[in-house]
């Protein structure tokens, strides 16, 4: 009989903490939905439909190219520590700026999440840069020239109208924008990529593919951007990690003016670079310092031109739709002739040690309306679905916050 007992007081009290965790449990996902809902707000907008760029001119990227001040090597995109507990990188910036600095690189700017981070050595060599965005998603972008950070932010950033309310308000306040590694943001599609706009630089990602498919999205339907290669650096000790993607600029110097030029005009080209020795520093750093470059590229009247400094396994010319317009085989030189229906045209170009170079895209335009093929007219605030969708957002939140109330603070 005491036997039974001591069962029943047990299951009574099973029972007990089992309810404690089921009421728990729901009360974490209530506050996470109110969390989510809360974050949502946005302005809806009314996307332009693709169109291909069009015109009789054609707009080069390398128009101001300065071969005397050509090229810095850059990576833009490096975590460090930070102030407070929460950290990404356990080296200081003066401890990256190193490593980079030992492996030739010319300008090391320090984008971490929603923080501006000093330069460690020098004011001139200061870039107010960082890394927008905590989200589920990683919807992120890096900011250059804003004098603050802002901590706005969709915690579920899953419309096009998210994406773009966030670059909008970002671009009140900064210089340039860079949409980061948009092959790893997860609900990034390429019907996003076909209406988002806004953005001045897209992060390309040539690790896992060389092809960057999502870019060509964007390009084809009419919204251009320059590219930029990144480590996202957050552990420098790693060999495998540091000094695998990077960028080189025609920049007359590292300081924020000279580079902010450059970002915004163009004259600049990405790389993949292979893992020089496989976890030996001394051969990664000596490679480093002799990787092949552009030693010229431009445009002559409707012919685009690309010279190496070392001979490719393959130079390619993307165009329209990601298609190749042309592949040429072992050569250090490359030419193609842009026809009236090519709307752009990049070059890809592999070389048989393992490096990628991925220039920016010259693009058909009209030169007597604007000075560019970028489009200020992508998007319009949708003024009844902006009320309709917040009114709807705060209906629900009431309703949440009410059936917390209710379920779990009176109970």
């Amino acid at each position: 009989m005491i036997r039974g007992s001591i069962i029943l007081v047990i299951m009574k009290n099973c029972k007990k903490i089992l309810h404690i965790c089921l009421k728990s449990l729901y009360a974490i996902l209530l506050v996470a939905l109110m969390a989510v809902v809360a974050t949502s707000g946005s302005y809806i907008y009314d996307f332009a439909e693709p169109e291909p760029f069009k015109g009789p001119d054609i707009f080069n990227p390398y128009r101001n190219i300065d071969t005397t001040h050509c090229w810095k090597k850059a990576n833009f995109h490096t975590h460090t520590r930070v102030e407070g507990i929460f950290n990404e990188c356990k080296y200081w910036p003066e401890d990256v700026y190193k490593v980079y600095e030992r492996l030739g690189y010319d300008i090391v700017t320090f984008s971490n999440h929603n923080e501006l981070t000093k330069h460690p050595f020098s004011e001139e060599l200061q870039v107010n840069v960082y890394e927008h965005g905590y989200n589920l998603l990683k919807f992120h972008k890096l900011t250059f020239g804003s004098k603050e950070t802002n901590h706005f932010g969709h915690l579920l950033p899953v419309l096009p109208s998210q994406m773009q309310f966030q670059l909008d308000k970002l671009d009140e306040e900064s210089d340039i924008i860079q949409f980061n590694h948009p092959l790893h943001t997860f609900s990034v599609t390429k019907e996003v990529m076909e209406k988002v706009c806004g953005y001045d630089i897209i992060e390309i990602d040539c690790e896992k593919s060389t092809e960057c498919e999502y870019w060509d999205w964007a390009l084809s339907a009419g919204r251009y951007s320059f590219a930029l290669a990144g480590d996202d650096l957050h552990n420098p000790d790693d060999t495998h990690r540091v000094a695998k993607r990077c960028s080189f600029i025609c920049s007359p110097t590292a300081r924020y003016d000279d580079i902010k030029k450059v970002l915004l005009e163009g004259c600049y080209y990405s790389m993949k670079v292979p893992d020089y020795g496989n976890g030996n520093w001394e051969i990664k750093r000596e490679k480093n310092h002799n990787m092949p470059y552009i030693k010229e590229i431009g445009l002559n009247g409707d012919t685009i031109f690309i010279g190496l400094s070392h001979v490719a396994d393959s130079i390619k010319v993307i165009g329209q739709g990601h298609a190749t317009l042309l592949l040429a085989k072992e050569c250090n030189y490359a030419e193609y002739v842009m026809k009236s229906e090519d709307p752009y045209a990049r070059f890809t170009v592999y070389f048989p040690t393992g490096e990628v170079i991925f220039s920016n895209p010259f693009a058909r335009y009209d030169a007597s309306k604007a000075t560019s093929p970028v489009k200020s007219d992508l998007c319009s605030v949708n003024i009844p679905l902006t009320v309709l969708f917040n009114t709807a957002l705060l209906a629900l939140l009431s309703l949440l916050v009410f059936t917390f109330y209710k379920t779990v603070i009176k109970r």
